[in-house]
């Protein structure tokens, strides 16, 4: 009776023992912030759903910025039609723009050479004296010259400062540097997933707010402390001062509810998508990546120097993969592992 009750005992516990041993770990949460080796800080962007670009009309837009002529107004129909989109997977986004310091690290530390120096054209910047009235282009900025590039764009900056006068090229080249380094991978965000981070729930015009007035405390764009370079544009700018007439330390003004910031201003941002102004009626609901070509890349966000209209969320810009300007910098993804 004894070995008959110890062998059953015995085989109860190690029936227990197996079905325990098959019960999985509970999976840990991803950490809301991580740091990684160029002291870039990422936020954790949940998986979620939202509805993507604006059906705004014309009229409606003239109401907030009367100043602005109805063709500007009409131009803004890629933004339409409004569609839900479903981001399936968390991603880390980077909390702030790439700044100054860290692609100069990631420079000394490859040996990458930038678009603007190795083909010598430069980029663009500011020069005081340079009259666009006088060019043929009438761009706002002087260049392409080699005097300017991402270590110059013809003003002071920190390196705090996001850079500017990098390419979707030399973009893209960081996010593969650093994720040969790290073994994980890094990459450009695409467009839906720009729009989902920095709207972060919202389904307003900003992440502050309906009002252009509302990015005083978010975003540094065209106001009262650019106007006095850009006198000829003052009817766009916001009348207010934000106290930065070019780039600001990043971080400078208030976060979005997932805790980034300057999504709206302060540089343009570079996605990872080809630019299709009819892409949003075939858009798929899930991980929209974009057109499968194209001439072009979307840039988001706005910058410094751009006017609130182009600032909003679900505004849409683009340029060639090569274009390096003084408005226009980055903010990289970290995938989940």
């Amino acid at each position: 009776m004894f070995l008959r009750t110890a062998f059953s005992l015995f085989w109860l516990t190690a029936g227990l023992s197996a079905v325990s041993s098959s019960i999985a770990a509970p999976v840990p949460s991803p950490p809301t912030q991580i740091e990684n080796s160029l002291g870039m800080k990422f936020m954790l962007i949940p998986a979620g759903e939202f509805m993507m670009g604006s059906d705004e009309s014309p009229e409606a837009l003239a109401k907030s910025y009367p100043q602005y002529d109805q063709k500007r107004l009409k131009d803004l129909s890629d933004e339409a039609p409004v569609h839900k989109v479903r981001i399936t997977h968390g991603f880390y986004l980077g909390q702030y723009e790439v700044t100054v310091r860290q692609f100069r690290r990631f420079i000394e530390q490859s040996g990458y050479v930038p678009e603007s120096e190795a083909d010598g054209t430069g980029g663009y910047g500011y020069n005081p004296d340079y009259d666009s009235d006088k060019t043929v282009r009438g761009d706002a900025f002087e260049g392409r010259d080699p005097k300017y590039s991402w270590r110059d764009p013809g003003f002071a900056q920190s390196d705090d400062h996001p850079v500017v006068n990098v390419s979707w090229n030399d973009a893209v080249a960081m996010c593969k540097w650093l994720s040969e380094k790290e073994q994980v991978t890094y990459r450009l965000p695409t467009e839906a997933e720009w729009e989902y981070a920095a709207r972060a729930g919202t389904t307003t015009r900003y992440h502050s707010g309906d009002a252009p007035q509302s990015l005083l405390k978010s975003a540094n764009i065209f106001d009262a402390d650019a106007v006095q370079f850009w006198h000829k544009w003052k009817s766009y700018a916001l009348a207010e001062s934000d106290g930065y007439p070019f780039t600001a330390p990043t971080g400078s003004f208030i976060p979005n509810a997932f805790g980034l910031y300057d999504v709206h201003g302060n540089v343009w941002e570079w996605t990872a998508d080809w630019y299709d102004d009819g892409y949003y009626a075939i858009s798929p609901v899930n991980d929209p990546k974009g057109p499968s070509n194209g001439s072009v890349r979307v840039r988001r966000g706005g910058s410094w120097h751009t006017w609130p209209l182009y600032a909003r969320s679900s505004y849409r810009n683009w340029n060639s993969q090569s274009t390096r300007y003084t408005l226009v910098g980055m903010r990289l993804v970290r995938e989940l592992k």
